[in-house]
């Protein structure tokens, strides 16, 4: 039920959040949804793409470093309260969460975040545990 998450780790500098753009629109890969987090001296770009072998090569063979890394998709409740009843579940659970990040498209009335878990499978569990929508990474990459 995992989904699978490319990190770019960038020099913070001018330009290079436009170089990795580049390099997957040239690749014909399209980003789905994007978090970045930077120190003074470098960021790491997060990117949910629709090809992950082909985004990958691609920016490798531009030069960058690359990593993939599991996450998990959850359908949220599009309501007040609808993340903090998430974060509840996996609060009284122990599952810590690494950090997290929005989607670009809603499914129905339910917006979509993605999850980084320190317990992917138990977070999983308990989620599911309590009839939220943890959506596969086949599907995500198509929505």
């Amino acid at each position: 039920m995992q989904a699978e998450q490319i990190s770019i780790f960038l020099e913070n500098r001018a330009g290079r959040i436009s170089d990795v753009t580049g390099i997957l629109s040239d690749a014909g890969v399209n980003i789905r949804a994007l978090a970045l987090a930077d120190t003074s001296d470098f960021g790491v770009l997060r990117l949910i793409v629709d090809k992950n072998e082909k985004a990958e090569q691609a920016l490798k063979n531009g030069g960058f470093t690359v990593r993939k890394t599991p996450v998990v998709a959850v359908g949220v409740d599009d309501r007040p309260g609808g993340l903090h009843n998430i974060l509840e579940i996996l609060k009284k659970t122990g599952i810590n969460v690494e950090y997290m990040y929005a989607f670009i498209q809603q499914s129905g009335n339910k917006a979509i975040m993605i999850f980084k878990f320190d317990q992917p499978e138990q977070a999983i569990n308990a989620l599911e545990k309590n009839q939220v929508t943890v959506i596969n990474g086949v599907d995500l990459y198509t929505l």
